[in-house]
């Protein structure tokens, strides 16, 4: 009789528990995503025929980044800025324009206002490699410029991975190829050509208006943002906002599934990153004479320890009010542990968990990236390597990352090296301006998109302004598909002709509107 007057206050408990849980969910206040009939943008976005051939013109103009700053070749960083400058010409008559350390351009649109805090936007106009791209035996597609969208037949004589070829700026089927058009020439010009036709318009802004657009952002921008950066400091400038890149429009279903409304990612913050080379020591020799276990076995257990021993998963703020702003579109358990954190926030976890993509914005990732034995079969070194690469959840440290590394190795011969590292960012507000702005300027050209907050995976030159302002948006208005995301960095890169148009378009009023 006891057992089950006990078992029926668990029952009701139980049913306690679940009808608070209802309630928590059907009266959370989720984001309201905008509804529109038809959802056709309110603006007429087309790009120009001659906005697009001053866009082409610079995505021909191959300004490769390497790796080693002083191995460079800057004769096509040479002929980009008097490409700009021979393009642009009443942006360079309006605006004042000072160089960095040689190849930083930096723009400065005096405001009717001074006591206004300025505005800054950022670019960069290197771009990473081509694969097997050799300039002396590229060819250039200048026949192909079409601007309807019937499909013609790729000219593939650089590579069958590229529809045309890396550098030629062609333009088809509605899309214009090339290095650069979505990383990250495509904002530049944007900026260029909204500032461009404002001062066409007799437009003068209230508060003055910056550009910076760095030359060596693939590689570190050590030697163009961080430089431009103490140019804006050693002024005693402090920007309102700071623009840059970061995060795009996922397309439905692309970046959640059960999300079919256009994403509109904004970057509030961006992960840091360490790399470390492990150097671990064990007995060498011959391999007719093994030891139990060699140097690469030592390394083998701590490649499995560091993965095996991942970072804590955790919802930060960002990420908090992402899953706000998103609920309104998920499923009913979805919704539910959003919005009973409180008890279901280890399921919520669990489901972000089961994506690298969703994994990496709620910790602290490990990827074990390289490793290196002896370069002989009958040999065992003596020292064996292991690089891991890490990327830093706002929130944490590099300090913290090294020291749990530290723990890991504990009880083998184990030498630490850090090959590169830079704490996360912070994290800038939303309830202000320069974020508000954000969702007023998208509503006119992605009604039905949901804008929200998002951490940065990636690195970008943003990061180095945080020394001139706490407000730092990193977000172009374009709509990728998952094949158009993997195309950044990758073969076959494109933007189409659609997004090119909006993202003039959308810093225009930016610039106009603030």
């Amino acid at each position: 009789m006891k057992m089950k007057k006990i078992l029926a206050v668990l029952l009701i408990l139980l049913l306690i528990l679940i009808l608070v849980l209802i309630v928590r969910t059907v009266t959370y206040k989720f984001g309201k995503v905008p509804k529109n009939a038809d959802d056709k943008e309110l603006v007429n976005t087309a790009p120009s025929e001659q906005s697009v051939r001053r866009f082409v013109g610079g995505i021909r103009i191959p300004t490769i980044s390497n790796e080693v700053y002083e191995e460079t070749d800057f004769k096509p960083f040479d002929e980009f800025m008097k490409y700009l400058a021979d393009s642009y010409p009443e942006v360079y008559r309006v605006m004042d324009v000072d160089t960095i350390n040689t190849y930083g351009l930096v723009f400065h649109w005096k405001g009717k206002n001074s006591d206004l805090k300025p505005i800054l936007f950022l670019s960069h106009y290197d771009v990473v490699p081509v694969v097997g791209y050799d300039p002396s035996t590229a060819t250039v597609a200048d026949t192909v410029f079409r601007f309807d969208d019937k499909p013609l037949p790729p000219i593939r004589t650089y590579s069958e991975k590229w529809d045309y070829p890396p550098f030629s700026g062609a333009v088809a089927g509605g899309r214009i190829y090339g290095r650069g058009t979505l990383d990250m020439k495509c904002m530049l010009f944007s900026l260029m050509e909204g500032a461009d036709n404002l001062i066409a318009e007799g437009f003068q802004p209230e508060r003055d208006i910056w550009f910076a657009f760095g030359q060596d952002e693939e590689v570190s921008g050590r030697q163009g943002a961080f430089k431009i950066a103490d140019y804006f400091k050693q002024k005693g400038l402090r920007f309102s906002a700071v623009y840059d890149e970061g995060g795009i429009i996922a397309a439905p279903g692309s970046a959640i599934e059960s999300i079919q409304e256009p994403l509109a990612l904004v970057g509030v913050g961006e992960k840091g990153f360490l790399t470390l080379r492990l150097t671990i020591k064990g007995m060498g020799g011959h391999s007719s004479m093994p030891p139990s276990k060699s140097s690469l076995v030592y390394a083998a257990e701590i490649i499995e320890k560091l993965n095996d021993n991942q970072f804590p998963a955790e919802i930060i703020s960002p990420i908090a009010a992402f899953f706000d702003n998103v609920g309104e579109e998920m499923g009913f358990f979805s919704q539910m542990a959003i919005a009973n954190q409180w008890l279901l926030e280890p399921l919520l976890l669990k489901t972000m968990e089961k994506s690298p993509a969703s994994n990496a914005l709620v910790r602290t990732t490990t990827a074990i990236t390289m490793a290196k034995g002896s370069d002989a079969a009958n040999v065992l070194a003596s020292e064996a390597e292991v690089t891991v690469n890490f990327r830093i959840l706002p929130g944490e440290s590099v300090a913290g990352v090294i020291e749990h590394v530290k723990k890991l190795c504990e009880g083998y011969d184990v030498a630490i090296h850090v090959v590169s590292e830079r704490e996360p960012s912070s994290i800038s507000p939303e309830n202000v301006r320069g974020f508000e702005i954000i969702k007023e300027e998208m509503a006119k050209i992605y009604p039905a998109a949901i804008v929200t907050s998002y951490i940065t995976i990636g690195g970008t030159d943003s990061y180095k302004y945080q020394t001139v302002s706490d407000d730092i948006y990193r977000f172009l208005p374009i709509c990728l598909n998952q094949y158009e995301q993997r195309t950044i960095h990758n073969e076959n890169e494109y933007i189409s002709l659609e997004n090119f148009g909006k993202m003039q378009w959308y810093f225009k009023e930016l610039m106009k509107n603030y």
